[in-house]
């Protein structure tokens, strides 16, 4: 078998060197944080698409030619997406899996729709990536208006009468994901005692835990990323508070277990059902496993975004991204995380969110609906 091409160029390295040995192959890309606070979320991305390529290329590749993955490094930052988008469409690539952050592929839609860049998110959740009718946008995650819903059934269900404080990190992820819990919460009846705001890669939230233990919160909804909210938990806890945390999708990886040790317990969040534990999942699980790999979070996610774009080549007969674009919207696919099909916005069609609990030993499950805390 012909060996796994990756080219890991650095964010402001040229792509100029790399022309002329992949002349005979097609060269796709994943964008994620590689770097930086949430570079746990970008080797989700990057373990995805390494093993896309190499199941790809072991099968015969696509159109007569094999495939290359550039990695892009973001780091969640806006400025440097957009900057990976252009070097992507200069570069002539026609598909790009990412990002992560949604402040980072809202961005840098808009210079890979420019660039004729046809880009699917695996993991970015906030509803305007699919609300500015852009033509080459898709996602295979969810949105944080239907995540949000999720979140506020299951506070409504087990803290009617307690006190909720909703957090958020400010960031366009974070913002949107309290935003649209709050709003469903409200449109229920249910009025939050506190609603506030904190700075991203903040590291002393001994401030915010004291205004919750005053407050005597029940419940803090958090907004943002792992790390911060591992990092309230643990304040919380030092000041002997016994509040119950609950985020969002940027909880699924288990370095939050890492910051947090067994304090991690009883902590919830949401996510789709777990995709390891799909039939059609089960091979390429196997796959991962056999290499150390936990393909947990949006691993998968990216997996799936990398088959749709080669089986819709195929169908197409081009990787030409308008057409591949039509092809994918006409038509209902089989991936790893099951059947796909999309609107035009570029929204999958189904999608169902499920609440999960960390445990004291790293490890989270599934709870069933409306089962208490």
């Amino acid at each position: 078998m012909k060996p796994l091409k990756l080219i890991g160029l650095a964010f402001g390295a040229s792509l100029a060197l790399s022309t002329a040995a992949l002349a005979q192959d097609i060269t796709i890309a994943v964008a994620g944080p590689m770097t930086g606070s949430e570079a746990a979320f970008g080797r989700q991305l990057k373990n995805g698409a390494e093993q896309a390529i190499a199941d790809f290329n072991a099968a015969g590749g696509v159109l007569g030619k094999k495939l290359a993955l550039f990695v892009g490094d973001d780091a969640c930052d806006p400025k440097q997406a957009r900057s990976i988008a252009e070097k992507v469409a200069s570069a002539g690539m026609p598909f790009v899996a990412g990002h992560f952050c949604s402040s980072s592929s809202i961005p840098a839609s808009e210079a890979y729709a420019d660039g004729n860049v046809l880009q699917i998110t695996p993991a970015s959740t906030n509803p305007l990536f699919t609300e500015r009718k852009l033509w080459n946008v898709l996602r295979v995650c969810g949105r944080d208006d239907q995540q949000g819903i999720v979140a506020a059934d299951y506070i409504l269900k087990n803290f009617k009468g307690k006190n909720v404080a909703i957090l958020n990190d400010k960031t366009t992820y974070g913002k949107g994901l309290a935003d649209e819990t709050k709003k469903a919460l409200n449109k229920a009846g249910f009025q939050e005692k506190m609603f506030e705001s904190y700075n991203k890669d903040e590291k002393d939230f001994n401030a915010i835990a004291s205004r919750l233990k005053r407050d005597n919160i029940d419940l803090v909804y958090i907004g943002g990323y792992h790390q911060q909210a591992g990092a309230i938990l643990r304040q919380m806890r030092a000041q002997g508070m016994k509040t119950v945390m609950m985020s969002g999708d940027s909880m699924n990886d288990k370095e939050f277990a890492s910051i947090t040790g067994p304090l991690a317990e009883g902590t919830l969040f949401t996510f789709g059902p777990d995709p390891r534990n799909k039939p059609t999942a089960k091979a390429i699980v196997e796959k991962f496993k056999a290499k150390g790999i936990d393909p947990e979070g949006y691993t998968l996610y990216t997996y799936a975004a990398m088959q749709l774009w080669l089986d819709a080549v195929k169908q197409a007969g081009t990787t030409d991204p308008q057409k591949v674009m039509k092809v994918i919207k006409a038509g209902t696919w089989d991936t790893v995380l099951g059947k796909l099909a999309f609107d035009e916005k570029g929204d999958i069609k189904a999608i169902d969110y499920v609440v999960y609990k960390w445990d004291d030993k790293g490890n989270y499950a599934e709870i069933q609906p409306g089962k208490g805390t």
